[in-house]
C-alpha cells in the first residue's frame, strides 16, 4: 500500500511515477472521494461534538433537577443522524482503501524505465554454456527416458500441470530442497521456519496478492458452510512476512532473516498458453523462499545480498545463469525493485527464470502494519520487506537434467550434491 499522506499531498508526483509502470492513476476520482470524505468527516465530528456537549448538559440538568426532555429528544435525533453519517463515512473510507489497494508500488529511482521485458537490463552473466556433440533433449524427454516422471497418471488424478516423480528423480528433487536450506541456514544465516500452507484472505491482502491476483489463486471451501475460508499459499513469502503482522520490532533485531521450504500453488490463469510443457509452470511446485525484514536505510543493499544468496545456489550447482534488472513495467505489483535470475536451458537455447528477488520497500509493511522503533527519532517507522526464491525446485531440477545430460540420456549429478545429498550416486540412468 502506498503512503496515503503522500497520495493526498502529492498525487501528481505519484501519478507520474506510476505511469512508469504503465499504470494510470485517476487523480480526479481520488480527489473527488477525498473531498467527499473531508466534508463528511467534518460533519460527523461536529455532530459528535454537539452530541457530547448536550449529553454533558443533560447530566448537569439532572443534578439540579431541571427539565431536560427537549434536549434529550434533540440528542436522540442527533444520534440517529450520527449513525447514518458514520455508516456513510465508513463506506467511503472503505472505497478509498480499496482504491489505494489497487495501486502498485512505486519503482525505485534505479529501476530502468520501460513497459515490458524489452526494457530489462542484463547485469551479469555467469557460467560456461556447454557444447554438446549430440542432439539435445528437453527435461521432459530426459525424465521419461529414465522413468522419473509420470505425467499420464498425474493428469488422470489431477489434470494438466501436475506431475508424479519417481525413484532417483524424487531423490534428486528432495536433495535439492535440503541442499538449498543448508546453504541458506548454515552459510547465509537464515532461520529455517515451518509455516501454514492454508491462509486467510487478510494475509494475501497483506502481501499484495489480493485483490490484484485473485484469479491466480486456489481457494479451499469449508464443508461446514461451503464458503471459501482459506487460500493455498502461492509462495512462502506470504506466511513468512505475515508472521510480523501488527508488530513493532526492536531496531537492534533488524534485519530478520527467514527461509522456508514449502509447496506453492498457483492457478496460473494469467499465464494461459505460456510454458505449459514440463516443470516450468506447474499448479503445484516446491520452492525454498528467503526473506528479510529490514531497516529502510539498508534495504537496497540487502536486496543485493539476498539476490547473491540465491545466485550462490546456481554457482554451487554450476548452472549457467544471468542476472536481470527488471524494468518498471515488468516488475510484480508489490515490488519497488526486482532482479530475476535466469538459468540456461539448452533445449530452448535460452535462459528461463528460476528466481525473482524483490525489495518491496514499505509497500507490504503498510498493509500489515509491521514497524520498528527508531531510537533516533523516538517514533515507530515502517520496515522494508525483501524476498526471493532460493530457488524454485522444479525449474532447478529441469535445468540440471538438461545441462547435465549425456548422449545416452543419463544424467550426471552435480558434484556438490553427490556425497552428502545423493548417497554417492554420480549418474541417474
Amino acid at each position: 500500500m502506498l503512503d496515503l499522506y503522500l497520495l493526498r499531498k502529492q498525487p501528481e508526483i505519484i501519478a507520474a511515477k506510476l505511469k512508469n509502470r504503465d499504470f494510470i492513476l485517476d487523480i480526479e476520482d481520488f480527489y473527488s472521494m477525498e473531498r467527499s470524505r473531508k466534508k463528511l468527516q467534518i460533519k460527523t465530528e461536529n455532530l459528535q461534538s454537539k452530541c457530547n456537549f448536550l449529553s454533558r448538559l443533560i447530566g448537569k440538568m439532572k443534578s439540579i433537577k431541571k427539565n431536560y426532555q427537549s434536549i434529550k429528544l434533540e440528542v436522540l435525533q442527533l444520534k440517529e443522524s450520527l449513525v447514518l453519517k458514520k455508516h456513510k463515512l465508513y463506506k467511503l473510507k472503505k472505497k478509498i482503501k480499496n482504491f489505494t489497494l489497487s495501486l502498485p508500488n512505486i519503482p525505485h529511482n534505479t529501476v530502468p524505465l520501460g513497459k515490458n521485458i524489452n526494457n530489462n537490463q542484463i547485469i551479469t552473466m555467469w557460467g560456461k554454456i556447454r557444447k554438446y556433440k549430440f542432439k539435445i533433449q528437453n527435461h521432459v524427454s530426459l525424465g521419461k527416458k529414465i522413468n522419473g516422471f509420470d505425467w499420464f497418471s498425474a493428469v488422470q488424478m489431477s489434470g494438466s500441470r501436475f506431475v508424479i516423480m519417481k525413484d532417483k528423480i524424487t531423490l534428486l528433487y528432495r536433495a535439492l530442497g535440503q541442499f538449498m536450506l543448508d546453504i541458506h541456514t548454515i552459510q547465509h544465516g537464515y532461520l529455517e521456519t515451518y509455516v501454514p500452507y492454508l491462509l486467510n484472505y487478510d494475509s494475501l491482502y497483506g502481501t499484495g496478492q489480493l485483490p490484484k491476483f485473485k484469479e491466480d489463486l486456489f481457494y479451499v471451501s469449508s464443508m461446514e458452510n461451503n464458503k471459501n475460508k482459506y487460500i493455498l499459499i502461492p509462495t512462502a513469502e506470504v506466511p513468512l512476512t505475515n508472521i510480523f503482522k501488527n508488530q513493532v520490532i526492536s531496531e537492534i533485531d533488524l534485519p530478520i532473516m527467514l527461509t522456508a521450504h514449502t509447496p506453492c500453488f498457483r492457478a496460473e490463469h494469467l499465464s494461459y498458453g505460456k510454458d505449459t510443457q514440463g516443470l516450468i509452470r506447474m499448479h503445484q511446485f516446491d520452492k525454498v523462499e528467503i526473506i528479510q525484514i529490514s531497516h529502510p536505510e539498508y534495504s537496497m543493499n540487502i536486496l543485493d545480498n539476498l539476490t547473491f544468496h540465491a545466485e550462490k545456489i546456481l554457482r554451487l550447482l554450476k548452472l549457467p545463469y544471468r542476472k536481470i534488472l527488471l524494468s518498471s513495467g515488468d516488475m510484480s505489483f508489490s515490488a519497488s525493485k526486482t532482479y530475476d535470475l535466469e538459468v540456461w536451458f539448452p533445449s530452448q537455447n535460452n535462459y528461463r527464470e528460476v528466481s525473482s528477488c524483490s525489495n518491496m520497500s514499505d509497500f507490504q509493511s503498510r498493509r500489515i502494519k509491521i514497524k520498528y522503533y527508531d531510537k533516533h527519532t523516538n517514533k515507530k517507522q515502517f520496515v522494508h520487506t525483501i524476498n526471493g526464491s532460493g530457488l524454485a525446485l522444479g525449474r532447478t531440477l529441469a535445468a540440471i537434467l538438461e545441462n547435465y545430460q549425456h548422449s545416452d540420456g543419463c544424467i550426471e549429478i552435480p558434484e556438490i550434491l553427490r556425497e552428502n545429498y545423493m548417497n554417492g550416486i554420480e549418474y541417474i540412468k
